[in-house]
């Protein structure tokens, strides 16, 4: 069967997410290292700008400010990087449950029977524009019927075009992979690049028709796999168990309009929360950790919220994911009206292991949930919903006839 496998890549992430919360740094290079007064560490991340001036990630930080003098210097704030990470996984989950995490700022999904009436061009946009929407940050997408191509569609062709999409397959694949450097190539390195010429190897194409019988006679097993990654085989799946104990489960959205008034926004966290609890009890999941992320509607003068509380007991209620996160809301609001709206739960750990008491209602809570699950399992998202969402701020039935926040 011919696959749909995206690779979705964040563009310069440290730095992009740093420039986000910094629109005023829009035009200016940005690097993302360690302290600045000490001169010390190493490159993490180089906005695009900071890289025409030739600064290279890995490389020294007293180097990297030879090369570009002017650039701004910001330590890394690993903590939202990895909320942010948690609230892109987020969005992808919302156009399939087959999401393999790769690193903090690529994730592989198998789209393949996700579709529909859409091409994968017209989804992988719609992916884009929701990550810009809800971070700020520009993705790339390579398309492709397995991983290895799509890594390569991505990091070959997609970073380099207007779009930041391509789709590479097997009918474009002499054309467009097999002209490529050979060091191109997917786990090739620096010193397999050597042997590789040392034997006359210079492009991807020349070792994709190399006699196999010589490679596996030089490398045994690997030498097997360096041909086939050449030719363009993968036979690997997108694994989501690889993040069955992921970081955070959460759900976000981006609203019809700004919402300004305080009632209107609690409607729509109310839904927000429901929605995360039941992601949450499907997936077997407890989480003791609420995050709320807002961001406000002019998104040239970008301000928002990313806060979060720890709870004493874990949980997969939604309503006391919702007092979790309205305590957030209360407390940092800055009264700017409001464009997207987040949450997620994170410390996450097996319902198996839920937490008796002999002073809370947990057991009745639980018995209700699962008549509620199932409820929505059997007759969809607006079986059962709150009063408050029938008022012009609730979104449940919009939401329901949409996919990733797009309609179907």
């Amino acid at each position: 069967m011919n696959k749909t496998i995206f690779l979705v890549d964040m563009q310069s992430f440290y730095a992009s997410i740093e420039k986000a919360y910094h629109p005023e740094w829009k035009a200016q290079p940005i690097i993302v290292s360690g302290d600045p007064k000490k001169r010390s560490g190493i490159i993490l991340a180089a906005c695009p700008i900071a890289k025409k001036f030739g600064v290279q990630t890995t490389e020294p930080l007293w180097q990297a400010k030879q090369k570009c003098p002017q650039a701004i210097t910001v330590q890394p704030h690993m903590q939202l990087y990895v909320h942010l990470s948690c609230l892109i996984t987020s969005i992808l989950e919302q156009y399939t449950n087959q999401v393999e995490v790769f690193s903090i700022d690529e994730q592989f999904l198998d789209m393949t029977h996700m579709l529909r009436q859409q091409t994968p061009f017209e989804v992988a946009t719609a992916i884009q524009q929701e990550i810009m929407e809800a971070t700020g940050i520009y993705a790339r997408i390579g398309i492709a019927p397995n991983k290895l191509l799509a890594k390569m569609a991505c990091d070959a062709f997609a970073k380099k075009n207007t779009s930041g999409i391509f789709h590479l397959n097997f009918h474009n694949l002499q054309d467009k992979m097999w002209p490529l450097p050979v060091q191109t190539l997917f786990h090739v390195g620096s010193r397999m690049k050597k042997h590789l010429e040392a034997m006359g190897i210079q492009t991807i194409g020349q070792l994709a028709n190399f006699p196999l019988y010589r490679l596996k006679k030089r490398w045994g097993i690997n030498g097997i796999v360096l041909w086939q990654l050449a030719n363009g085989i993968d036979e690997s799946p997108v694994a989501p168990e690889t993040h069955e104990n992921q970081k955070a489960i959460g759900h976000n959205m981006t609203l019809p309009y700004d919402y300004a008034k305080q009632e209107e926004i609690r409607i729509v966290l109310l839904e927000l929360c429901e929605e995360v609890g039941r992601r949450i009890r499907k997936h077997h999941y407890m989480g003791q950790t609420i995050s709320l992320s807002m961001r406000c509607g002019d998104f040239k003068h970008a301000t928002g919220i990313n806060r979060q509380i720890s709870l004493f007991n874990a949980t997969d209620d939604g309503q006391e994911i919702y007092e979790a996160a309205l305590y957030l809301f209360n407390l940092h609001w800055d009264f700017m009206p409001i464009r997207r709206i987040g949450v997620s739960v994170s410390n996450l750990q097996s319902s198996e292991t839920r937490q008796l008491s002999l002073f809370n209602t947990s057991k009745n809570k639980e018995k209700l949930n699962q008549v509620l699950d199932q409820l929505h399992d059997t007759y969809g998202p607006t079986a059962v919903f709150h009063a408050a969402s029938l008022t012009t701020a609730g979104q449940v039935h919009e939401r329901a006839h949409k996919m990733g926040g797009h309609y179907k």
